[in-house]
């Protein structure tokens, strides 16, 4: 990576699933006029690929193959994200609880996660890049301006998760999901590549009694403290 590359800014948005993490980076990212990496989407496009193709989550060869072969194409419309896989918009299924739980479990494969490690450094364009993720902040981009740790606790992720699939006319458990984020908080902070936890000069922000606006107003008062030139 070139030093000119390493000049351009980037802002890190960390924390467990259910946190309001890609709201808020995204959100950001469109105030800045920044581009803007949902990290989490790589690892749930590996999940629906390999689910398309029959592929098991503990086939890690087969897996690490897949991810380094993706034909993706992000863009984003009025109203969000849009993520082409194979040239099909699939950007409704990758919040599904089944994909949910599929990239969970391939995310601790290290075949995984070095094929999309390049992927989202490539993400890092002028004028700026906000980064939402687990290790966006402690591995992918370590030397970002200003790196954020979002989080909430279990319980008000849970019922967040229950009523945004809810809306998509899913059919969910509230205490099934509360199960689940307990788990998967447990895999993500436990396994031993890139564990999910703040870096050491990360910024932790609970939302759990927080609107998306409130935590936004926290972190430009965080850029406005800083020394960073937006």
């Amino acid at each position: 990576m070139s030093d000119e590359h390493h000049n351009i800014p980037v802002i890190t948005i960390d924390g467990p699933g259910g946190s309001g993490k890609g709201t808020v980076a995204m959100r950001l990212a469109e105030r800045l006029g920044w581009h803007f990496l949902d990290s989490g989407a790589l690892y749930r496009l590996v999940a629906v690929a390999a689910i398309d193709r029959g592929i098991s989550p503990k086939e890690e060869e087969a897996l690490g193959v897949l991810a380094s072969s993706l034909d993706v194409n992000f863009g984003i419309s009025g109203d969000g994200m849009v993520i082409l896989l194979d040239g099909n918009y699939i950007t409704g299924r990758l919040r599904s609880e089944e994909v949910s739980v599929f990239s969970s479990k391939i995310a601790t494969f290290s075949l995984v996660r070095s094929a999309l490690v390049k992927r989202q450094r490539a993400f890092r364009k002028a004028p700026g890049l906000v980064a939402d993720g687990r290790d966006m902040g402690t591995v992918i981009f370590p030397d970002a301006v200003l790196k954020v740790f979002l989080t909430a606790n279990a319980e008000a992720r849970a019922k967040r998760r229950y009523k945004q699939l809810k809306e998509k006319g899913e059919s969910v458990n509230l205490s099934r999901l509360f199960r689940e984020i307990k788990k998967r908080d447990e895999r993500d902070s436990s396994r031993a590549i890139a564990p999910l936890k703040p870096a050491d000069d990360a910024h932790v922000i609970d939302s759990t009694d927080l609107s998306i606006d409130e935590v936004l107003q926290i972190i430009h008062k965080l850029l406005d403290e800083s020394d960073v030139s937006l």
